[in-house]
């Protein structure tokens, strides 16, 4: 599934995981753009955005399609606004299941090790290739 849009509204970033989760995919990545309130040193107070709406409707999904590509078939959603915004305010919401690899990979190659703590007092090492099971089979 690939949606995208060019939107004149706030980001509803609940949507935008919500197009993408799933049971299947295990984990959702999300990232934010936000309109911050400092750039070169020089104090922000909003920020607008204008697009030639079809081009960058095209380019977006042009994007987004070569991301399938790459990563196989990656489930992804991805809005950018478009108008005038406030500090704080969400420019660019980007969903995405393709870093299920990465982090798979991490839990099997990376050297790093957890230790949960449990409510009864008890702590135990886990297992990281335990956990990949768990996260494959269920």
């Amino acid at each position: 599934m690939i949606r995208t849009a060019i939107v004149t509204h706030p980001i509803d970033v609940a949507a935008i995981i919500a197009a993408v989760a799933s049971d299947a995919n295990g984990a959702t990545s999300v990232f934010l753009g936000t309109v911050r309130d400092v750039n070169d040193g020089r104090a922000v107070t909003g920020m607008e955005y204008s697009a030639y709406d079809a081009m960058a409707s095209k380019e977006l999904g042009k994007i987004a399609m070569e991301a399938a590509e790459r990563f196989g078939g990656v489930t992804l959603a991805i809005e950018h606004r478009v108008g005038v915004l406030a500090l704080g305010d969400v420019s660019v919401a980007i969903a995405l299941d393709a870093t299920r690899f990465v982090i798979e990979e991490l839990k099997k190659r990376v050297p790093i090790w957890k230790r949960e703590h449990y409510a009864d007092g008890t702590r135990e090492w886990v297992d990281p290739s335990s956990s990949i099971a768990r996260t494959v089979a269920g």
